[in-house]
């Protein structure tokens, strides 16, 4: 059984014996996370300081589940699946002292960069949208489309600040509010008006309207400019099988601009040494509490005793390792169809499991180039950055009809042939990535399903996938393709494959309405507890759902650590 260090023999505590025979060992005194995401890191050294013993057990050689950085082409360094850094919450960077323990992020300003592939006007470069922090540079950028749009980012942020009360803690206590005693049902209702009505305060309905309605209902009633309806309804779709005229797909949209880092609302940024380096400050911040940290170690099962509790779980090599709770990185799905016994769980719950809907659009191509990319529509000298190379570029966005007409190819089992691509070059800001003279470019690409047409992708699939993102590119960057060195190409079925995301969604689950807050990634999990006893999600399957955010990881300890403080 796990319990507080406290209540410990002086031995136990002071038993220090090399990583490999610890596991070797049943550990009577274990809290465990499966998969060592970074939403598991975060868990874990919350659980550490919570009084328990903590161990994390990672499948793979490298930590951080999808916030890794990886040597793919000799010499390069990329952030091969997650990227950027924005929705980390405040509170957990400072909690874990992450910047002490290494975290060094590269802000970006400007932040979005769409180029246009146009003839330019007498013999001028194409036409192209900047935007940053600076509102009179965004707004002379916007006036070279239109006179009239300005203000809505403004009013984004305001409704993505009250937002942020909710990320911080479990869902509202529904069955308190509505069953249990006058007293719970006061403090959950206080709960929730506090949280969350006060901050909106007469931006209810706004409210309302941008996490329900199609995005493009709301962008086409605040702007003019097709380019900056197109650059902002990106958002509302990056990473999710939607289209910008689908309901809910303003909800994306203000998922991507309620982060904030060095206190700068809505700000990304690029991680030194690539996303591994969230990863590893969560992993040097967990292991000055205490926490045992294991790469390579996969699990086979969660354990189950004979009351239908969790009692550890036994890995790839037939270890078994004991504990009275375990906490799962992993996606539903893994956890509950591939870990969990299923004679453990009741029939209607393996149900409703299957119905979680992980439909992916995205395949990430990372790619190693020995010259920057340098673009028709601003052109610079001598190899040299400019302000825009280090934006999120925005390429195939110059009208929405682009993105929509990418959706529906792909919604009918086929690989867009204009895809839309969003491409970062972190190298800009941070040199340790690439060689000198040399840059890492990621591509993060969608519309591509699943499965082609009702089959599997094939090494040719990816090659001609690539071959024609590369084409897409020259025309906006020529010179592009000669520069490249290596490529990275990863489609749903590799990014399952590789990071244990199932059907290959970023977000551990769709971010679409039935699977978010209370309903994340089912009504019955919303709490983070599983019907097994002592088996918790902690990963971006739970609410408040995907991002390199911590919250899933912060708000599953404190569940678990109240649990163990009633029992």
């Amino acid at each position: 059984s796990c319990y507080l260090m406290r209540d410990l023999s002086r031995s136990c505590l002071e038993l220090r014996i090399c990583a490999q025979w610890q596991l070797k060992m049943k550990m009577i005194s274990r809290t465990l996370c499966l998969v060592a995401g970074h939403n598991g890191l975060v868990a874990a050294a919350y659980l550490q300081k919570g009084g328990l013993r903590t161990a994390v057990l990672e499948r793979r050689h490298v930590l951080g589940g999808a916030a890794v950085s990886e040597e793919i082409v000799p010499g390069f360094h990329f952030s091969r699946c997650s990227y950027l850094l924005s929705l980390l919450r405040p509170h957990i960077y400072e909690d874990l002292e992450l910047k002490k323990h290494g975290l060094k992020v590269y802000m970006r300003d400007p932040h979005a960069f769409t180029p246009m592939l146009e003839e330019g006007v007498g013999g001028a470069p194409p036409r192209s949208l900047t935007l940053g922090s600076d509102l009179a540079m965004n707004q002379q950028e916007i006036e070279k489309f239109s006179q009239k749009d300005a203000k809505f980012l403004a009013h984004l942020e305001k409704l993505a600040a009250a937002v942020h009360p909710l990320l911080d803690a479990p869902p509202v206590d529904i069955p308190g509010v509505t069953a249990g005693s006058f007293r719970k049902r006061l403090a959950a209702a206080h709960t929730l008006k506090t949280r969350n009505c006060l901050k909106l305060g007469r931006n209810i309905p706004d409210f309302y309207e941008i996490i329900t309605a199609p995005i493009m209902k709301i962008l086409t009633r605040w702007f003019e400019s097709e380019p900056l309806r197109a650059t902002l309804a990106t958002d509302g779709v990056i990473g999710a099988m939607t289209s910008p005229s689908n309901p809910g797909s303003g909800y994306v949209l203000l998922h991507h601009v309620m982060g904030e880092l060095e206190k700068e609302k809505g700000a990304w940024g690029y991680v030194e040494g690539g996303m591994g380096g969230v990863s590893q400050a969560m992993a040097r911040a967990a292991r000055s509490y205490g926490v045992d940290i294991f790469t390579e170690k996969e699990v086979e099962q969660v354990l189950i005793g004979p009351d239908g509790a969790a009692k550890g779980v036994v890995l790839k090599d037939g270890t078994e390792i004991h504990s009275r709770v375990v906490l799962s990185n992993a996606t539903p799905h893994v956890t509950f169809k591939k870990l969990t016994p299923q004679a453990s769980l009741p029939p209607e719950f393996i149900k409703a499991v299957d119905q979680i809907d992980y439909t992916s659009p995205v395949t990430k191509i990372n790619v190693a180039v020995d010259k920057l990319p340098n673009f028709l529509a601003s052109p610079t000298p001598d190899d040299k950055p400019g302000p825009h190379h280090q934006c999120s570029i925005h390429l195939n966005c110059e009208n929405v009809e682009v993105l929509e007409t990418a959706y529906k190819e792909a919604m009918n089992g086929r690989i867009s042939t204009r895809p839309m691509l969003e491409m970062t070059i972190p190298s800009v800001l941070d040199p340790t990535l690439a060689p000198p003279g040399c840059h890492v470019v990621s591509l993060f690409t969608q519309f591509t399903p699943y499965h082609i047409e009702g089959r599997e992708w094939t090494d040719e699939d990816r090659e001609a996938y690539a071959d024609n993102v590369f084409d897409w590119v020259e025309q906006y960057a020529p010179g592009f393709k000669k520069s490249v060195v290596g490529r990275d190409i990863l489609a749903p079925p590799d990014l399952e494959r590789i990071f244990g995301l199932t059907g290959g969604n970023i977000f551990h689950g769709s971010m679409s309405l039935d699977q978010l807050y209370l309903a994340r990634p089912l009504p019955s999990l919303s709490d983070y507890r599983s019907p097994i006893t002592g088996l918790y999600l902690c990963g971006s399957g739970s609410h408040p759902g995907g991002g390199v955010m911590g919250s899933p990881g912060w708000n599953a300890a404190l569940t678990a650590l109240a649990d163990l403080k009633r029992q």
